[in-house]
C-alpha cells in the first residue's frame, strides 16, 4: 500500500523525521553507519567520547564526574559557584557545537524558537503494519458527519516523538474506515482559534509536549487557551495520546527563552534537554542555580541510570540506548532535593503549573516513564465499558514507554479509569527504576472524564510504532475517539466518589 498523504495545514516534508528520531535514539543518519555499537557510532558517539577520557571504549563514574567538573570550571566564568540554567545551556551549546558538528545547521528545522517541527513523516513500513492491524469490527454509527482536528505541534523545549505522524495517520485511517469522521492534521497552534474550531467536533492531542499552544505574546497564548477550553466545555471533545500529559507542567516562558538562546539544529535540541535535566536533578536547594557539588550529584545520578548492569562501566551501546530517554524529562526545578526516604536527590521535579485547568482536563501530568521496550502488564479496570470490550475483560502485556503521573496530579476522583498498570505484577527491580513511586500504587493508563458539557479520552501508551500495529489498541483508540465525539455513550463518572 502506498503512503497516502495526510491533510495538513502546514507543509510536511517526507522522510526527514526518521532521521531526527534516529538521532534521539542513538542512530546515525542514513549512510552514517546505523546504530552506534563501536567507537564513535551513532549521533551520541562524539558526546560519549567526551566522557570516555582514556578512550578504552567504556565510561566510568569517575570519568563522567571529571568531565562535568571540567565543564563547570569552564562555564563559571564569574567564579560565582552558582551556574544559572542559561549558563549551563550556553556552555552545552558550545560543547556540542564542537563535539557534534554534524547536528548543527542541518536544515531540518528540528528546534526553532517556537518549538515548531514541520518535517514529520511516518515510514511506509509503520503505516503498512498499522493498516494490516485495522479492526474488522465496525465502529459506532455517527450521529452526524464529524470532523477531527489532530494537533501535532510540540511546544518549545518539548520532546518530539517519532510516533507523532503515525498517530496522526491512525486517526485519519480509523475515521475513513466506515466514514466515522474526517481528519485534518495541523502542526500549527495558530489553528486553535474560536472561529476555526467551530468546524470541528474533536481535537486529538498527538503527543503535544510542553506548552504546545503558547506564543511569545502572552495575549495570543491566553486567547488560544480560552478557545481550547471553550471548545470542550461547550460540548465537544478532546482525545489525547501518550505525551499529551507531558504538557503544561513546565516553565513556559523559560522554555521560550532557552530555545531562543539555543539557536537551531539537533545539537541545540540535545543541549536544551540536557540543561533541563541538569537543573531538574541537581538543583537540590531549589535556588535555580547549580553549585559544583550539585553538578557532582548530576554526574552520579546520570551514571547510575546509564549503568543498568551495575558493572561500574558504561559502553557506547548502553550510552546510546539510555541517554536519550534519560534527558527527556520535565523542565521543572528540583523538588526540594529530597528522595522518598528523605535523602539527597531523587525528588520529583516540581511542576510549574501555568495552566492548571489543562492539567485537570487531561487528567494528570507526567513524572516518569519506564523506557521502551519495558514489558508492562495491563489490567482492565472497567470491563463493562464499551471502550474496553475489545479486551474481553482480560489483561494483557505490552511493550512501550509507559508514563506515570505525579502523585498530586492524578486522582480517580477526577477521571473514570478504563485500564491501568497491574502494578502488583511488576518486579521489585522494575518498580525500583522509578524514584518517588506513587504511595497508592495507582498507575492509570487510559481513562475518560467530563469537562463541562464536553468529553475527554486519554491513552498513555503510544510512544512506540508497535502499539499502532495492535488491533485491540486500535479498537480502543477508535472507541475513545468516538466517545469524545459523542457517538459512543459510556459511564464517565469518576471511579472514586
Amino acid at each position: 500500500m502506498k503512503l497516502a498523504g495526510i491533510t495538513t495545514r502546514t507543509a510536511v516534508a517526507l522522510g526527514l523525521f526518521a532521521m531526527i528520531s534516529g538521532v534521539l535514539n542513538g542512530q546515525a543518519p542514513a549512510g552514517g553507519g546505523g546504530r552506534g555499537g563501536g567507537r564513535g557510532g551513532g549521533m551520541f558517539g562524539p558526546l560519549f567520547g567526551l566522557f570516555d577520557a582514556d578512550k578504552d571504549g567504556s565510561m566510568t563514574a569517575v570519568e563522567m564526574k571529571a568531565t562535568l567538573d571540567r565543564w563547570y570550571s569552564e562555564w563559571d566564568t564569574a567564579k560565582s559557584g552558582a551556574l544559572k540554567q542559561e549558563d549551563v545551556l550556553r556552555g552545552l551549546n558550545a560543547v556540542l557545537a564542537v563535539a557534534m558538528p554534524q547536528a548543527q545547521g542541518n536544515g531540518m528545522n528540528t528546534f526553532n524558537p517556537t518549538g515548531n517541527f514541520t518535517t514529520l513523516a511516518a515510514t511506509q513500513s509503520e503505516v503498512d503494519a498499522m493498516v494490516a492491524a485495522l479492526p474488522t469490527t465496525p465502529g459506532a454509527k455517527p450521529a452526524r458527519p464529524r470532523k477531527v482536528l489532530v494537533m501535532a505541534h510540540t511546544g518549545a523545549g518539548g520532546f518530539v516523538h517519532a510516533s507523532i505522524p503515525l498517530a496522526a495517520k491512525m486517526v485519519e485511517v480509523l475515521g475513513n474506515q466506515g466514514n466515522l469522521w474526517s481528519t485534518t492534521v495541523s502542526y500549527d497552534p495558530k489553528d486553535i482559534t474560536t472561529e476555526n474550531l467551530k468546524q470541528y467536533d474533536m481535537i486529538f492531542l498527538d503527543s503535544t509536549t510542553a506548552c504546545f499552544l503558547d506564543d511569545k505574546d502572552p495575549a495570543v497564548s491566553a486567547a488560544r487557551r480560552a478557545a481550547f477550553l471553550d471548545f470542550v466545555r461547550g460540548g465537544k471533545g478532546i482525545a489525547g495520546v501518550h505525551a499529551a500529559t507531558d504538557s503544561y507542567h513546565s516553565d513556559c516562558v523559560g522554555a521560550y527563552t532557552a530555545a531562543q538562546r539555543g539557536g537551531g539544529g539537533m545539537a541545540s535540541t540535545i543541549a536544551t534537554a540536557m540543561a533541563n535535566g541538569m537543573m531538574a536533578q541537581g538543583d537540590g536547594d531549589n535556588d535555580h542555580t547549580l553549585s559544583r557539588a550539585e553538578f557532582a550529584v548530576v554526574a552520579a545520578a546520570w551514571f547510575d541510570k546509564l549503568d543498568t548492569a551495575k558493572t561500574g562501566k558504561v559502553a557506547l551501546a548502553d550510552f546510546n540506548a539510555g541517554f536519550p530517554g534519560m534527558i527527556s524529562m520535565p523542565q521543572g526545578r528540583g523538588a526540594g532535593g529530597r528522595g522518598a526516604a528523605g535523602g539527597r536527590g531523587g525528588g520529583e521535579p516540581a511542576a510549574v503549573l501555568q495552566w492548571p485547568e489543562f492539567n485537570t482536563l487531561i487528567g494528570g501530568y507526567f513524572k516518569f516513564h519506564w523506557s521502551d521496550p519495558q514489558l508492562i502488564s495491563v489490567k482492565i479496570d472497567d470491563a463493562k465499558s464499551p471502550l474496553t470490550t475489545m479486551f474481553h475483560g482480560q489483561g494483557f502485556d505490552i511493550r512501550d514507554e509507559t508514563y506515570t503521573f505525579a502523585q498530586e496530579s492524578f486522582s480517580r476522583k477526577n477521571v473514570h479509569v478504563l485500564t491501568s498498570i497491574d502494578y502488583g505484577k511488576m518486579s521489585a527491580e522494575d518498580k525500583a527504576k522509578e524514584s518517588n513511586p506513587r504511595t497508592d500504587g495507582d498507575y492509570a493508563l487510559s481513562y475518560i472524564r467530563r469537562e463541562g458539557k464536553g468529553r475527554v479520552f486519554y491513552e498513555g501508551h503510544g510512544h512506540s510504532a508497535r502499539v499502532y500495529a495492535m488491533t485491540p489498541m486500535l479498537e480502543h483508540f477508535r472507541a475513545g475517539i468516538q466517545y469524545a465525539l459523542g457517538d459512543l455513550k459510556a459511564d464517565d463518572s469518576p471511579s472514586q466518589k
